[in-house]
Order: structure tokens, then C-alpha cells, then sequence
């Protein structure tokens, strides 16, 4: 009997470390999310990048041998409901809602059969100078190469707003924001959004909360890392994509696509 005792003591701890390696190895698989906003080439700005380097960059990626996943596909992996993804994962992301994605980014995305989410504030779809309109938003969504997810509904600065509103007018304003964001969205295009990009990339426990409760699956800031299972799913972190990086730290970037040592 205690040979019994001691024999299943010693197979319950291999099996525990065996288990515990297995969640280790799957923590350390990293997926580099872009998170890109303007491709307008005449009127440059902090955000920007040019539809020529952006082309560049898809090459790049593809000519490396990394995969541009759907971010659902990144999504589900993060949550542990699929079990793999390809090693060298990469997804492409595109905050705001700027008409240049639909002049400029969406040949190229047609070109490189390249899956790309775009999060949108509905507050500036249709009534923008330079932002899409819902016609244009439909059009792209039903190439089946873009999917459209939230970015609240006005990209308020929730630092800003917590500072200068009272804790009961904050609350009521952020809720607002993921709530009506979600709702509009869905009754234009008729998709169920269940993801969230930070606006600024500010986030924290209380927002983090708020919009579990709204109904989001999982948030995304641009807190310059690769996505991985260890983090938060209401804090997966994105790298933002501007004109001004070099092409070696574009690469840099694409490389953290791999299993951490």
C-alpha cells in the first residue's frame, strides 16, 4: 500500500510538470500585432505611413516566411480555444477609420490577400473630412479580407476625462463609450463586435473591467510588445507602425514573431 501511495505521488508530480512545461511553452509563443492608422501620401503627419512603404512592409513579411493571420484567428489562440497558429505569426491592424485605408491600403491589402482588422469610432464614419464613410466601411467588410471591431465611440482620452469629470460622470461616460461604440457598429454592418483597441493606448483595472462588462472578448493598447498568453486579455499589447521607423526596426518588430528562449 505504500509502495502504492508513493508510486502515485511521483506519477501525480510528472504529470503537473509535465502540464506546467506544456503551459510555459505555450506562453512563450509570441504574435506581433501592427497597428497602423494613416496612409495618406500628400499630407503627412506622426501617424502616417505611405502606401509605398506600407506595400514594402507586406513584401517583406511575406518574402520571410511569416503568415498574416486574421487577429480572431490571434484571438482565439490568446484564449487558449485554438490550439495553434503558424509559427511566425503576424496580424495587421488599423486604428480610426481614415478614408486613405479604403483609397490606399485596400489595393494593397487585395494584392497581398492580406487579412486586416480595422477598429473604428463611429463618431467620425460619414462625418469626418477625412474619414470613411458607412457605404465604403460595407464595401471593404464585404471583400472578406477586412474585419471591423471597436475603438469606442468617440476616442476620448480616458486619462483627460477622468481628471476633469466627477467619478459618477466619468463612469456614465465610459460607459457610453464602449456601449454605443459596440451597439452602432452592429446595427450598421451587422457584425458582433467583440474587440476593443484602446484610443491613445490608455487602459487600466477599472477600464479594463468596464469593458469586460460591455461585452468585449479582448483589448488590445500599443504598449510596444508582442501579444502572448501571459498578458491580461483586456491589456494584449500592439507595436505601432509609423513613417519614421527604419526598415530594420520594422523587421525588428515583424521578428518578435517566435518562441521566447
Amino acid at each position: 500500500m505504500l509502495y502504492l501511495k508513493k508510486y502515485f505521488f511521483i506519477l501525480t508530480f510528472l504529470m503537473a510538470l509535465l502540464f506546467s512545461s506544456i503551459v510555459s511553452a505555450e506562453d512563450k509563443i509570441n504574435i506581433p500585432i501592427l497597428c497602423y492608422h494613416n496612409f495618406n501620401p500628400v499630407k503627412p503627419g506622426s501617424m502616417n505611413l505611405t502606401p509605398k512603404k506600407f506595400e514594402a512592409q507586406m513584401k517583406w513579411i511575406k518574402d520571410n516566411g511569416f503568415t498574416i493571420i486574421p487577429l480572431k484567428e490571434a484571438v482565439e489562440y490568446l484564449k487558449g480555444s485554438r490550439s495553434s497558429i503558424p509559427e511566425k505569426s503576424v496580424v495587421v491592424t488599423i486604428d480610426d477609420g481614415w478614408q486613405s485605408a479604403y483609397t490606399y491600403l485596400y489595393p494593397i491589402v487585395k494584392k497581398y490577400n492580406i487579412p486586416v482588422t480595422l477598429f473604428i469610432y463611429p463618431e467620425t464614419i460619414s462625418t469626418g473630412k477625412n474619414a470613411m464613410t458607412w457605404e465604403e466601411l460595407k464595401k471593404l467588410q464585404q471583400t472578406g479580407l477586412i474585419d471591423i471591431q471597436g475603438h469606442t465611440y468617440s476616442h476620448p482620452n480616458f486619462k483627460q476625462e477622468k481628471r476633469h469629470l466627477s467619478p459618477a460622470a466619468f463612469q456614465k461616460s465610459v460607459q457610453m463609450e464602449l456601449v454605443k461604440s459596440k451597439k452602432i457598429l452592429e446595427e450598421k454592418l451587422g457584425v458582433k463586435i467583440t474587440l476593443l483597441a484602446w484610443p491613445f493606448g490608455i487602459y487600466d483595472d477599472y477600464l479594463e473591467q468596464a469593458a469586460k462588462s460591455a461585452g468585449y472578448e479582448m483589448a488590445f493598447s500599443i504598449d510596444a510588445r508582442a501579444a502572448n498568453r501571459g498578458y491580461q486579455s483586456m491589456a494584449q499589447p500592439r507595436f505601432m507602425i509609423v513613417d519614421g521607423q527604419s526598415a530594420k526596426t520594422f523587421q525588428g518588430i515583424v521578428g518578435t514573431a517566435r518562441t521566447r528562449p
